[in-house]
């Protein structure tokens, strides 16, 4: 009921700045929670940031205060701002979108992941 896109993925050099989008499109108005996580080779996927229907907002500890998620409600996009990048940023970042009216109803969707790759 629930389809995540992502976008904004690429190569960049240390220092510098991506902004990774999320766009959610059907039951828009079931999603509890929009959060990205990163995998990096090797390793298991990580929070690295969510935002709460009502908007509270958790961090991942890697981030560091260099990332900031954000949403736009209108266009039902989830945006991540990835300032000051670290070689040891480059993963694969995943969209995720809990859903659901209830915990008993509720359900899990991924988007694709989009590759970023930090340079030093």
């Amino acid at each position: 009921q629930v389809q995540l896109v992502e976008s904004g993925g690429g190569l960049v050099q240390a220092g510098g700045s991506l902004r990774l989008s999320c766009s959610a499109s059907g039951n828009t108005f079931s999603i509890n929670t929009t959060g990205w996580y990163y995998q990096a080779p090797g390793k298991q996927r990580e929070l690295v940031a969510s935002i709460t229907k009502r908007g509270r907002i958790t961090y991942g500890a890697s981030v560091e205060g260099r990332f900031t998620i954000s949403r736009d409600d209108a266009k039902n996009i989830v945006y991540l701002q990835m300032n000051s990048l670290k070689p040891e940023d480059t993963a694969v970042y995943y969209c995720k979108a809990d859903a659901g009216w209830n915990i008993e109803s509720s359900a899990t969707y991924w988007g694709q992941g989009t590759q970023v790759t930090v340079s030093s």
